[in-house]
């Protein structure tokens, strides 16, 4: 059986979101959360046991530190309610390639925001289109999981705001266009997509739109 909700979080504001020279001295992967997002990490967790209750969910998580130190402290509100908690490196921040220079980053954002954030490819790194084709393979790992014994009502996965728009657009079949008209999720925002009676799924949160 399908769970009854699959929530999608991001990672709460990290070191990078606060001050994006960061990125040129320490690797994307190893950016900590900031005081600010340990907060949100905080207050994500007892929202999140307000809308499990006494359900059970299984956690995936991106290896990123951010992702992983969110997750440590909403496990503090949910620790009675997680069945399970499992990185997996496929729902990871789009990769930006080497370290370089704040101005140099700018410089590749302004161009990929004139260009398409789905087609364009970071130097060195990703384009969204190489992001979805790991969420996609992620995607058939989850449904396989779903086919377990003993599942649980609930799927937490904690993520990145472009990982997790890509998500969406592969489970409800976004267009590129559809894709590109949304911000990403605020960080430690929660997403909540629901399962009908039908067996599918609808998005029950909004995204903003550009």
């Amino acid at each position: 059986m399908r769970p009854k909700r699959i929530i999608l979080i991001r990672h709460g504001e990290s070191e990078g979101n606060l001050d994006r020279s960061r990125y040129h001295t320490v690797q994307d992967f190893a950016l900590k959360l900031s005081s600010t997002g340990i907060q949100q990490a905080q207050q994500a967790g007892m929202r999140l046991k307000e809308i499990l209750g006494d359900e059970k969910v299984y956690v995936y998580l991106s290896p990123f530190f951010r992702t992983r130190e969110t997750f440590q402290h909403i496990r503090e509100a949910i620790k009675q309610n997680v069945v399970k908690s499992i990185e997996d490196p496929r729902i990871r921040e789009q990769d930006w390639g080497h370290l370089r220079h704040p101005d140099d980053n700018k410089g590749i954002i302004e161009e990929r925001d004139n260009f398409s954030t789905f087609y364009y490819r970071i130097p060195d790194g990703e384009s969204g289109a190489d992001v979805y084709d790991r969420v996609s393979s992620f995607l058939d790992t989850l449904h396989r999981d779903f086919k377990k014994e003993n599942f649980p009502e609930n799927v937490l996965i904690v993520s990145h705001g472009l990982t997790m728009r890509l998500f969406l657009m592969r489970w409800f079949h976004w267009s590129v266009e559809e894709f590109e008209s949304l911000h990403n999720p605020k960080n430690c925002q929660i997403v909540i997509m629901e399962r009908q009676p039908d067996n599918h799924y609808i998005l029950s949160s909004e995204l903003s739109r550009k």
